[in-house]
């Protein structure tokens, strides 16, 4: 059994860096902070991969280790707990391998920046929270790092919160999360109306017996378990930015890079990849909310990959092609092949965080420039990251052979033909049909044509920035790029120093074995020893077994899409160099379309924000200004005021006025009195 101090160390190192980095960064310096956080991470990674390899040769046993209690009011009970099993270890690595990565890359990235200690305690704090949410033995545990990566995520987006559109970012990543967050509370409320209990390990068995429960609501009698499935599953909408509630994550590329590759490629984005997988005995008995969940994810899949057709900002072209990987993921664990889509979470964590930390270095090699228009013909320049991008470019295409029992390819190849081998088997008996499978296979062909889209722009053809790039330089690298001028100034791109590589080294590694070593263990033959009962499969569901005996097409057709996607790739930015800008220029219907990103920013600001700006105006003008104000603090005021100048007015200072009114006085006195004495 894995020892406890083990796994403490690896889930509370990172918080104590983010203590020391936040609370005394000052006194102890940009180095020292820099170098305790990064040494902490480096020790919970290695606790999480010893972890993990225990699992992984079988010599480990699930546990569930008791902190102290968080919560209890009658019936409800909750602690703080770290549980462990095949499920939260794969977390612990991917979490824990990335964020020591990016830590170690923030060295050279951010080594201009005035404000390193508070972003690498930033970095380790969320680091902590989301180690948190993924070894969470109860719902409430899993809420609070679910908001925790939340706020982390809010902190690290408006890092740089003098700069008005990364405050504005920051903010609408915030408010879109609590969107999906109210769901997500109403569908803990709902699991506990139904079982009494917020704990995983007491919940599980349960699920079974109550899957013909029914819940009668406005005149219907709704599935309960479906319910409480959707209700969750709109948390992991906002969270894992899918479709109606993916709009954040664009925007979210205002923050640093090393952000957007730890938060928003690798680890808070598929939280709720992971919560749906953690929750498959709930999902295996809610077969509505499983179709709902596949409808989202491939629509996610599409829509996103559409939009990355026309992006030009190199990390908005990543993003888009994040959340069309998590619709992979999604439509996966909906068809009921939860392994599948851990594994595609597990090895899109290497190459995607790879592509994200190589755009990285694009940025900081061309002084801060993303438009892959103003780039090209920097291969040379920068070896290294081009030849990392390509392993990354290639991973996510998922080119390969797939040759049975020889397969050939990197990561992706393997985890996304799982996926959609899945999918397949799924169409005689889902509700949707093969609709997920067609969807994956077209979105893997525009992945294709976007991804070499973004190489070629970046690193080949004509260079654009001889004429477009400024000569100021943001970093300190001025002295020599004037030494070797390009022809046109101070002005050439350059190699990220080797702080900033050797992640990119290590997440290559990653990006080409990742697939072929885990997949007998993820979903080939030895998932059952693997998984260890982590992730409920019903024994009706025989998703993973029926790949193999699906025709050679299937296996076949997503080679060709992706094949197809960088033949055209190659036409469009290769053989004929600017016909992609002469299409562009055209501003055609559907470019535009794509452009806006399907105008859903702009439908959002005509409803939503515009709806709820006039409703504010309402309360404010009306409901507090005339009505409170005009009846309360101001009417009041008002009423006073008047009576006091109507009383201002008897004061005449006259003698004889007074006498008069004394003399009334005197004869209403009189009047009563004998009034009562003739009573």
């Amino acid at each position: 059994m894995t020892s406890e101090p083990l796994l403490i160390t690896a889930v509370f190192a990172p918080l104590a860096g983010a203590i020391l980095a936040g609370l005394f960064g000052r006194r102890l310096g940009d180095r020292i902070s820099m170098t305790l956080t990064t040494g902490l991470l480096a020790v919970s990674c290695v606790m999480s991969w010893t972890i993990f390899t225990s699992f992984w040769l079988g010599h480990a046993e699930p546990m569930t280790l008791e902190l102290s209690p968080f919560i209890t009011v009658a019936d409800f009970r909750t602690a703080w707990s770290i549980r462990l099993d095949t499920l939260s270890a794969v977390m612990l690595v991917v979490v824990t391998t990335v964020s020591a990565l990016v830590h170690l890359y923030s060295f050279g990235y951010m080594a201009d920046d005035p404000s390193k200690p508070r972003f690498f305690a930033y970095l380790s704090l969320f680091t902590f929270a989301m180690l948190m949410l993924v070894t969470a033995a109860d719902f409430m545990q899993l809420f609070f790092g679910w908001e925790g990566v939340g706020l982390a995520s809010y902190l690290l987006i408006g890092f740089w919160f003098k700069k008005p559109s990364a405050s504005s970012a920051a903010i609408k990543a915030f408010v879109v999360n609590r969107v999906g967050d109210f769901g997500f509370a109403l569908g803990i409320m709902t699991v506990f109306w139904m079982f009494h209990t917020v704990r995983f390990a007491e919940l599980f068995p349960l699920i079974a017996a109550k899957s013909g429960t029914t819940w009668s609501f406005l005149g219907y009698d709704w599935s309960a378990l479906d319910l409480a499935g959707f209700l969750l599953f709109i948390g992991a909408m906002g969270k894992s930015a899918q479709f109606f509630l993916h709009t954040w994550l664009p925007d979210a590329m205002e923050g640093p890079t090393p952000v957007s590759a730890l938060i928003h490629a690798a680890t808070m984005v598929t939280a709720g990849v992971y919560m749906v997988c953690l929750l498959s005995p709930l999902y295996e008995y809610a077969p509505v909310a499983r179709t709902l969940i596949t409808l989202i994810g491939a629509v996610t899949a599409l829509f996103a990959a559409t939009v990355g057709l026309a992006q030009n900002d190199i990390k908005r072209v990543i993003a888009y092609s994040t959340c069309s990987q998590l619709g992979y993921m999604f439509f996966a664990a909906g068809v009921g092949a939860y392994q599948a889509a851990m594994f595609h979470l597990f090895t899109h964590a290497f190459f995607k965080a790879l592509l994200f930390l190589s755009a990285g270095s694009v940025i900081h090699g061309m002084h801060h420039e993303q438009d892959m228009r103003k780039m090209g013909a920097i291969a040379r320049y920068l070896p290294i990251t081009y030849a990392v991008m390509m392993i990354g470019t290639i991973a996510i295409t998922g080119l390969g052979l797939p040759i049975k029992g020889f397969e050939i390819g990197f990561a992706g190849f393997f985890s996304k033909d799982t996926i959609l081998g899945a999918a397949y088997a799924s169409g005689a008996t889902q509700p949707l049909g093969y609709f997920p499978f067609l969807i994956g296979v077209f979105a893997a062909c525009l992945t294709a044509y976007y991804s070499w889209r973004l190489v070629f722009m970046t690193f080949h053809g004509t260079a654009k920035w001889d004429h477009e790039a400024s000569h100021e330089d943001h970093h300190s690298h001025g002295a020599d790029d004037a030494h070797h001028g390009h022809g046109h100034g101070a002005f050439k791109p350059h190699e990220s120093p080797a702080v900033m590589l050797v992640p990119l080294v290590v997440l290559a590694v990653g990006a080409i074995t990742a697939g072929f070593v885990f997949a007998k263990a993820f979903v080939g033959e030895g998932r059952a020893e693997f998984w260890r009962g982590a992730i409920f499969v019903a024994p009706s569901n025989q998703l993973l077994a029926k790949i193999e005996e699906a025709p050679t097409w299937v296996g076949l057709a997503p080679l060709v899409a992706a094949i197809l996607g960088s033949l055209i790739a190659v036409y469009v930015y290769l053989l004929h160099e600017g016909m992609g800008k002469r299409l562009a220029a055209k501003n055609g219907v559907v470019y535009r379309f794509l452009l806006n990103k399907w105008y859903f920013d702009e439908l959002y600001q005509a409803t939503f924000v515009a709806g709820a700006k006039a409703l504010g105006d309402v309360f404010w003008k009306v409901g507090d200004q005339k009505i409170i104000d005009g009846f309360g603090p101001n009417g009041a005021a008002w009423l006073a005021g008047a009576f006091g100048k109507l009383t201002g007015k008897s004061q005449t200072g006259y003698v004889y006025h007074y006498a008069f009114v004394m003399l009334l006085g005197v004869a209403g006195l009189l009047s009563f009195a004998l009034m009562a004495w003739t009573r």
